[in-house]
């Protein structure tokens, strides 16, 4: 009766009306996703060179100006964010599904395993994400899949101990009793009652890591270790670009300025996704 009572209220306050900002944050990330999905849609070749063209200040012409090679900076950072979201997409991928693994392993068996999987996650937690990624791409090798993977194993903690806890929580409800008292064999227990009862805050966490996992690829592949030039990658734009700044500012700053807008309109998203789960209204 309870949980025929508190749906209803979820689905009411799931279709309320978003604030503009939230809107406005929605409406950039279907730009983005359009750019990485089909980026001949809004821009040109990206790797179109016109030396006679070089460093040219934004105009009719190059919205974004042009890079040192003359290649237009607008097409670049359009035809980046499928390097960029690509990256963070399957980072958070790979993150989420080892989180949930190892967040309901820890939450379901022995209380010893359970204690050496939380004590893995915090010493994961305790190092600085930029770090940790750095130690697993200097074992694996710069590349976009060592980025992906060194992303996915930094974000994995963060993932592990919410449905960890909510595995907990989800162990003690009165509908898992009853399916052990009738029987119910672990394996039917963990993917019929409790696997899908701890995903609810998973999504909205999801939505918040692709965030994160955006910034570490960029601010990894300025560092040289994500996809090598001429990619058109958005990290390593700002940094081909570092070297022209007190002539060609637009190189650097405006590829940083898409990854600045795509990390905040996916906080945006994400805040107004966990209010909504948690029933609280926007600030």
């Amino acid at each position: 009766m309870t949980v025929a009572l508190t749906r209803p209220r979820a689905v009411r306050l799931a279709v309320g009306r978003p604030r503009p900002g939230v809107t406005l944050a929605a409406v950039f990330l279907a730009l983005v996703l359009t750019a990485a999905v089909w980026p001949a849609l809004l821009a040109g070749d990206p790797l179109a060179a016109d030396p006679l063209h070089a460093l040219q200040a934004p105009s009719a012409g190059h919205l974004f100006g042009t890079d040192q090679l003359g290649r237009d900076v607008f097409d670049r950072v359009v035809h980046g964010a499928r390097h960029s979201l690509s990256i963070g997409v399957a980072a958070t991928a790979l993150a989420v599904g080892a989180g949930i693994l190892l967040g309901l392993v820890a939450g379901s068996t022995h209380r010893l395993a359970d204690e050496a999987l939380s004590r893995s996650f915090d010493a994961l937690a305790a190092f600085p994400l930029v770090l940790l990624a750095l130690l697993f791409i200097a074992l694996a090798g710069p590349g976009a899949t060592s980025l992906i993977v060194a992303i996915g194993v930094a974000l994995v903690p963060h993932f592990a101990r919410v449905v960890r806890a909510q595995t907990f929580v989800v162990r003690r409800a009165a509908y898992v009793t009853h399916a052990v008292a009738f029987g119910a064999g672990r394996s039917r227990l963990v993917l019929r009652h409790v696997l899908p009862n701890v995903l609810g805050p998973v999504p909205v966490l999801a939505v918040i890591g692709l965030g994160e996992a955006v910034l570490l690829a960029a601010g990894l592949s300025f560092l040289g270790m994500g996809p090598q030039p001429p990619s058109p990658e958005w990290g390593a734009m700002i940094a081909e670009g570092r070297g022209y700044l007190h002539v060609a500012w637009w190189a650097s700053i405006l590829p940083g300025a898409a990854v600045t807008a795509t990390i905040l309109a996916l906080t945006v998203a994400g805040r107004f996704l966990q209010r909504r789960f948690e029933g609280r209204d926007l600030p």
